[in-house]
């Protein structure tokens, strides 16, 4: 056996990063002990490397702690390994540390506290250190000014976001796609759809991260064509063929464009699913109305050996809920705990109270509402008021409705709802006691909107809406088709 240097144990730490071999790491790690190398700046900031990328964070910051010594490599390490597993307190937290040390972030520093300052939110910090990057001129690296556009568009902040864009004297396919992603997020679908078209010619060509974003901007803008053109690139492509994210968004942009079928043929001929695949599929069906085909698949799922996630269980009680499988649904919300593992988010508790409300078990769900481990969410509470209203339940339906206005004190839908409860059942004043309220605070009704794109070109139609110059057609056919439909049978 060779001598045992420093050297050579920081070259075996080396080579543990790019497999994850986090057991060699940490039998290096006891030989670096034994030897007596610490205090060992080379070898600690190794091991720190190794420990965070094989996601072990806890160890990486017993060793950080334990450094006499800290250099720029090794504050960049934790800053980014707590960004990238989503520990953003703690990424910011030594991010506040490595400035009070009397250090100057760099192009390495800067990208994953943007992405921290996007995870929580924090649109002030996240201001200040994109005017710190001006002074002292990070604009000019790609991976610093594509950080600032993706924390910006995250925060919702498009204005800005765009402004970045623009401003970059140089953008990849990166840049491009977070812009796409951010226009997509925020609902302007065809302001995605004209940048990735600017994208295609400006010679930058689509990737394997761009082609799910621009998939699900054609869902959301229920552009079918344009889907299905993305579609034809992708069977030509080998890459894109094989690639299961690209898949799993095929899947999704069909259902969104009501094609399920489209979505069946692309299930079943994927090479490979992953458990998103399965999901997405259970989801499809449930937006559907086919609920006895999203159980019939989460079976299946759990036969093939896959586990679900939080996730997979919230599509498969809103399918449930949209199909009228109570039984089912109840089956699988009582039995999260027990054979997954973990305990029912809020997700789950609405698709429950949605499903129970549907169908006039208002006590049950209240009931349900009542034992929560910790306190209900809006979107708990809406779903028991929704189905309130549906049954013109008055009691439980107050109760829902006061929670809500304390919760989201500026929705109006909640106020309108109660209005409803209180009009179908004749409480005039309270009508008139609740419309006042909104007055008082400042609230209007958004008025409904639905849409159709022909020709590609968009059409909407709001509520009392008669201006669109094919009004008076639209109407007519419309009540043509509604007559039709209420012939008896065989009157057609």
């Amino acid at each position: 056996m060779g001598l045992i240097t420093a050297s050579s144990l920081s070259c075996i730490l080396r080579k543990c990063v790019p497999h994850s071999a986090i057991s060699q790491a940490k039998q290096t790690h006891a030989q670096i002990l034994v030897h007596g190398f610490i205090p060992n700046i080379t070898l600690q900031t190794d091991l720190l490397l190794v420990y965070s990328k094989c996601g072990v964070l806890q160890d990486a910051r017993k060793v950080f702690d334990k450094m006499v010594e800290r250099n720029m490599h090794s504050w960049n390490i934790l800053i980014a390994s707590y960004a990238h597993n989503c520990f953003f307190y703690d990424a910011l937290g030594v991010f506040d540390s490595f400035l009070k040390m009397g250090f100057r972030p760099d192009h390495f520093t800067l990208p994953p506290v943007f992405k921290a300052c996007a995870g929580i939110g924090d649109s002030y910090l996240g201001k200040m250190l994109h005017s710190w990057v001006i002074r002292i001129g990070f604009e000019e690296y790609v991976v610093v000014g594509s950080s600032v556009l993706d924390f910006y568009a995250k925060c919702g902040d498009l204005v800005d976001a765009w402004r970045c864009f623009v401003n970059m004297s140089w953008r990849d396919s990166v840049v491009w796609n977070l812009m796409i992603v951010g226009l997509g997020k925020a609902c302007f679908f065809r302001d995605a759809l004209e940048c990735f078209r600017d994208m295609l010619s400006e010679g930058v060509k689509m990737d394997s991260r761009t082609v799910p974003s621009i998939l699900s901007v054609c869902g959301g803008e229920g552009d079918l064509m344009k889907g299905k053109e993305i579609h034809g690139q992708v069977v030509k492509n080998q890459i894109f063929g094989c690639d299961v994210a690209i898949g799993n968004s095929l899947i999704d942009m069909y259902a969104k464009c009501g094609c399920l079928h489209d979505s069946e043929k692309v299930f079943t001929t994927m090479s490979e699913l992953n458990l998103v695949t399965w999901t997405s599929m259970i989801s499809c069906y449930g937006v559907h109305g086919k609920g006895q085909e999203a159980v019939a698949l989460f079976k299946k799922m759990k036969y093939c050996g896959f586990q679900p996630n939080c996730v997979t269980i919230t599509a498969i009680l809103a399918s449930c809920s949209h199909s009228g499988l109570i039984e089912q649904g109840r089956k699988i919300f009582y039995s999260i705990n027990l054979d997954y593992g973990f305990e029912p988010s809020a997700e789950h508790y609405a698709c429950m109270v949605d499903l129970l409300g549907r169908f006039g078990y208002l006590e049950e769900a209240f009931e349900l509402i009542k034992n929560m481990k910790s306190a209900a969410t809006a979107s708990v509470w809406g779903a028991l008021l929704a189905g309130c209203l549906m049954h013109k339940n008055i009691e439980i339906g107050e109760i829902a409705a006061h929670c809500l206005f304390e919760l989201e004190p500026r929705n109006s839908s909640n106020y309108i709802a109660l209005c409803s409860m209180y009009d179908s059942l004749g409480i005039w004043d309270s009508v008139s006691r609740t419309r006042a309220k909104m007055r008082e605070l400042g609230l209007v009704k958004t008025p409904g909107c639905s849409w159709i794109t022909v020709a590609g070109r968009v059409h909407k139609f709001y509520q009392e809406d008669l201006s669109h110059p094919e009004t008076q057609m639209i109407y007519e056919t419309l009540h043509g088709i509604v007559n039709i439909l209420m012939l008896p049978k065989g009157w057609e």
